[in-house]
């Protein structure tokens, strides 16, 4: 096999709660993230000479070092020469469909489907848990991305506890265009604002973390609960974000009044606002209101849906 067409699904925060700070500079986190059928597709396949190249359809991605996958494709040069060596060099084309700093990991997916794809170029064999441990060393999320479906995330974001794989709840995604909020910047003015309410000691720091693993909404998550998940969101980001981004406020707002809508919220750091749906029916309903009520070109909408998986092979050649 010389040629492999994955496929590279987003994610969603259902819940995201800053705990403290760790003694790396990160923040410690209490996540649940879940996989959506938004994805991209990239296709990898060796090359005659020993360089990594990347495109991509999207012209706002960079196809050099600064792109995850490309520095993905790096990483397992470095840590297996050998099958460098044999099989030679990579490139990399990345169909983008997931939206481009949108807060759903589109990035990390992207790196995280360069390294599945290169373990089974190079035949490395390399196991989940192994790949999740690479994937770690480049970004917080690319663990998940690697594992998929739903699942507890606790340190930085890359300690993982798999929780029962929550599907069929379908997703409206809203996002402006030309609207990017810095994940950095949310975080630093997080910590300005409410660093006084952080835990502050490493064993208060653990047990606040796992809290979260007896809380109301994994319980609603283990219970497959749409209703309930959607009244249990919660995303401390929010507290800085909206009040600085008054589109991703009234976006938010806009989706929330609508009927039918079990529950809305900010992913990650943004700017993206999903809401939850018992049925596609209903989320394909929500989208043409959200965009009769908001006559913005600018503003993305998708319907998708929670999925059970993350990275897949699409083909083989």
């Amino acid at each position: 096999m010389r040629s492999y067409s994955l496929i590279a699904p987003a994610k969603i925060n259902l819940y995201l709660e800053i705990i403290g700070d760790r003694p790396d500079g990160y923040h410690e986190l209490s996540m649940i993230l879940q996989s959506i059928g938004l994805a991209d597709q990239i296709d990898i396949h060796s090359i005659s000479t020993d360089s990594i190249r990347v495109r991509c359809n999207h012209p706002q991605v960079p196809i050099d070092k600064t792109n995850l996958a490309y520095r993905a494709a790096e990483l397992m040069a470095m840590q297996f020469p050998e099958a460098f060596a044999q099989y030679g060099g990579l490139e990399i084309n990345i169909n983008k469909q997931i939206p481009v700093a949108a807060g759903l990991a589109g990035g990390s997916t992207n790196a995280a489907a360069v390294l599945v794809g290169i373990d089974l170029l190079w035949k490395l064999g390399l196991t989940q848990p192994e790949l999740e441990e690479l994937g770690g060393t480049l970004g917080s999320d690319v663990p998940f991305c690697v594992a998929g479906g739903t699942a507890i995330a606790t340190g930085r974001g890359e300690q993982l506890s798999a929780l029962p794989s929550l599907d069929n709840i379908y997703v409206v995604l809203g996002k402006y265009r030309s609207l990017e909020v810095s994940t950095a910047w949310a975080y630093k003015t997080y910590r300005q604002q409410f660093g006084n309410s952080y835990t502050r000691d490493s064993y208060n720091l653990a047990a606040r973390a796992n809290a979260v693993h007896s809380g109301a909404i994994v319980k609603a998550v283990v219970d497959k609960d749409a209703g309930e998940i959607a009244q249990k969101l919660h995303n401390d980001l929010e507290r800085v974000v909206l009040p600085a981004y008054p589109q991703v406020l009234q976006l938010r707002e806009v989706f929330a009044n609508q009927e039918g809508v079990l529950g809305t919220m900010m992913s990650g750091s943004g700017p993206t606002v999903f809401a939850l749906f018992e049925s596609q029916q209903q989320a394909e309903l929500v989208l043409l209101q959200v965009r009769e009520a908001i006559l913005d070109k600018n503003l993305e909408l998708f319907v998708t849906r929670t999925i059970t998986h993350g990275i897949k092979v699409a083909s083989s050649v």
